[in-house]
């Protein structure tokens, strides 16, 4: 025979003060673990939605797969858009977009400075680039930048030093912000847009670092790839948007890997303050135990309602923790290398916080029940 459901609710009850300190450390864990998970989500969300799979990027081929180092010739984007016939052109507009990008440093009006990403574009960008959404302002003129919604976090800045009005100071010119821009959570969002034309001035640079051509449904990256080859003098290297995006997965897998032994060592952390907390919630209540046991209860039942306790906790902890993590981290912008991108708190964050979170209350009463309950009950009644 089981022990009544209200049993161990009323045990919670009983001691307030330990159930209290018990919830917040299970809580706090469940969040850490909420943290984590939210990190590497929102790191392969932001990868994942970056790449289109029509459009084909056309770079240096000594550049490493780094963009930032890439330089071709300007004379490129007429060349590759003339040699296809796959290049969607519509009312005589051919979809190429030829971009300069650029790590540099940035500086606000209200004195934040950090490492910006600067992309020099032209009108056609936004054929290309089919995510970007002009979500406030206008498009950027001479001497004119508009800025991604996450690139304050990139900054390490505020949203009002980048607000429409604001100056900003990069390559040694100020740019006066015009316009701001979403990218459905693409690593574009982190970005500063500004005229190719200026941003070739101020850099003093004529060339370009890549070539971005958005193909019809039709067309194929293998005769992409097959020009480059054959163009042996213009160096370049043509690689799908989706397939360059997923070698950055690759690239940042190690970091995902760290981010999952976090979990795994904050839960087993969590795992010994669980058990320090049931071993002393335990070590107190030997006496009930030996007496359920001498009043007929069996040993399994005794058992199950202690497990009952701690899963009645960590849910409680879960609950809490995923409420707060939902309402407060959900959205959160982080900095990271390649940008700027937000914690996402989606359903599979909740189940796995809310997984550890139970099986934490499962492995942290089991060892403390145990030992209460192979006591000899003589022995265990005459505890104080």
């Amino acid at each position: 025979m089981l022990l009544p459901w209200e049993y161990g609710v009323r045990n919670l009850a009983r001691r307030p003060v330990r159930t209290t300190l018990t919830l917040v450390a299970l809580a706090t864990v469940v969040m850490l673990v909420f943290v984590v998970v939210g990190f590497i989500r929102g790191l392969e969300q932001s990868l994942s939605v970056s790449g289109d799979e029509n459009v084909v990027l056309v770079y240096s081929v000594n550049s490493e797969e780094n963009i930032e180092n890439s330089s071709i010739a300007a004379r490129t984007p007429s060349l590759v858009a003339a040699s296809f016939d796959s290049v969607v052109d519509r009312f005589g507009v051919t979809h190429v977009s030829p971009e300069l990008y650029l790590g540099t440093r940035v500086k606000t009006s209200a004195g934040d400075e950090g490492l910006g990403l600067v992309r020099g574009v032209t009108l056609a960008a936004p054929l290309v680039r089919r995510s970007v959404q002009l979500i406030d302002g206008n498009w950027p003129g001479e001497g004119e930048v508009m800025v991604g919604r996450l690139a304050a976090a990139k900054l390490g800045s505020s949203d009002d030093a980048m607000s429409i009005g604001s100056i900003l100071e990069f390559e040694g010119h100020q740019w006066t912000i015009v316009g701001r821009f979403a990218a459905g959570g693409a690593a574009y969002e982190s970005e500063l847009w500004c005229q190719l034309s200026d941003f070739q001035t101020a850099t003093k640079r004529q060339d370009l670092s890549l070539v971005a051509m958005l193909m019809s449904p039709g067309g194929s990256l293998a005769e992409v790839k097959l020009f480059c080859k054959e163009r042996i003098d213009l160096e370049l290297h043509a690689i799908g948007e989706t397939e360059y995006y997923a070698t950055l997965q690759q690239h940042y897998k190690p970091v995902r890997i760290l981010a999952w032994f976090v979990v795994v060592m904050v839960s087993g952390a969590g795992v010994f303050a669980g058990l320090n907390m049931m071993y002393g919630a335990v070590a107190g209540r030997i006496r009930e135990i030996a007496t359920l046991q001498a009043i007929g209860f069996r040993r399994r039942a005794i058992l199950i309602s202690l497990i009952q306790e701690g899963v009645l906790l960590a849910a409680a902890g879960s609950l809490l923790s995923g409420v707060v993590a939902l309402t407060m981290l959900n959205g959160v912008a982080v900095r990271f290398t390649m940008g700027a991108f937000t914690l996402r708190i989606d359903s599979v964050a909740i189940l796995i916080g809310c997984g550890v979170g139970l099986l934490l209350g499962v492995l942290g009463a089991l060892p403390p029940a145990l030992k209460a309950l192979r006591a000899e009950v003589a022995t265990s009644l005459k505890a104080v």
